[in-house]
């Protein structure tokens, strides 16, 4: 099997995983929680009121200033991150260099160290046909190992005998039920389902919306091969990787149309993302993970 290698793993500064929504939680952190008492995060004073508890006076100030006031806490929690990879065998692709499942995978497990050193709770979940794995969000180290543990099970090259197709819908509503309600879902997919099941597919999305989840889509995909059909003109026999069907063709007798087929069907789902508060977010592999990484955090930490 084989193994992440830590010195490939994206080292992101100052810059950190912040939650946009309101978020859940019983603990400590960084994050605004809608929950009230959870807090030692001093945010300012304000004059004491005769007959309220005396336990949140500031003692020194008052010897200070003769006045009694009262410290004021913002209330804050740890953010639950639920990082969830399509392990589809289309997300082989390609089959030289590095595909899309490697991608996502040293993508995850670079957020798993940003998030680790938050103190922020991180779950994975890995879907196929199927719901394949799916952890609840932990902060521990012994989680942590799991975690890379699960993510290198997948570390490998594309198997043809061990072709796994996508449900990718059926997968994110288990998610939406189990995840713990206001999580950052961020999904690793490259959207390759069939096209008739877009609805399908973005009715998922909504229902991790409806539970409150905020919910980061990273397309994930090979520009050159996948998106503009680079390759050379002559015949080809295509084979798909979740299903062996085989096609024979010229690429350009059909380049054209392709693109516009498949340009079409990725930018229905981006309106869609836009105008119901998803962000989508496009993954090219050439540009590796940790430049895409990089400039969406720095994107988000401008905007919030």
């Amino acid at each position: 099997m084989a193994t992440i290698d830590r010195l490939r793993l994206t080292q992101f500064g100052n810059l950190e995983l912040l939650a946009k929504q309101v978020v859940e939680g019983f603990i400590t952190g960084m994050h605004k929680s809608p929950f009230h008492g959870f807090s030692v995060e001093f945010a300012e004073h304000r004059l004491y009121n005769a007959g309220e508890s005396t336990k949140n006076i500031d003692w020194r100030l008052f010897g200070r200033t003769d006045k009694l006031f009262s410290k004021k806490y913002e209330e804050e929690t740890n953010l639950r991150c639920q990082i969830v990879i399509d392990g589809s065998s289309s997300m082989y692709f390609p089959k030289d260099g590095v595909h899309k499942l490697e991608f996502s995978i040293y993508a995850a497990a670079s957020l798993i160290e940003l998030l680790k050193r938050q103190r922020d709770a991180v779950g994975l979940s890995i879907f196929e046909e199927q719901l394949a794995l799916h952890t609840a969000a932990k902060s521990s180290m012994t989680h942590h190992r799991y975690l890379y543990s699960e993510l290198e099970k997948r570390l490998h090259v594309y198997q043809p005998s061990d072709k796994k197709q996508t449900n990718t819908a059926s997968a994110l509503h288990d998610i939406a039920e189990l995840a713990h309600q206001r999580s950052l879902v961020l999904v690793f997919t490259d959207l390759l389902d069939d096209p008739q099941n877009a609805d399908a597919l973005f009715d998922s999305l909504l229902h991790l919306k409806h539970n409150k989840h905020e919910v980061i889509l990273f397309h994930v995909f090979n520009e050159a091969l996948e998106q503009n059909f680079e390759l050379e003109d002559r015949p080809y026999e295509l084979v798909d990787m979740e299903t062996g069907e085989t096609l024979n063709l010229r690429p350009a007798e059909i380049r054209e149309h392709y693109k516009q087929a498949l340009g079409a069907h990725f930018k229905n789902m981006e309106m869609r993302c836009l105008n119901n508060g998803i962000d989508l977010v496009k993954a090219p592999i050439e540009m590796g993970y940790n430049q895409i990484l990089l400039q969406y955090l720095l994107k988000r930490q401008k905007l919030y």
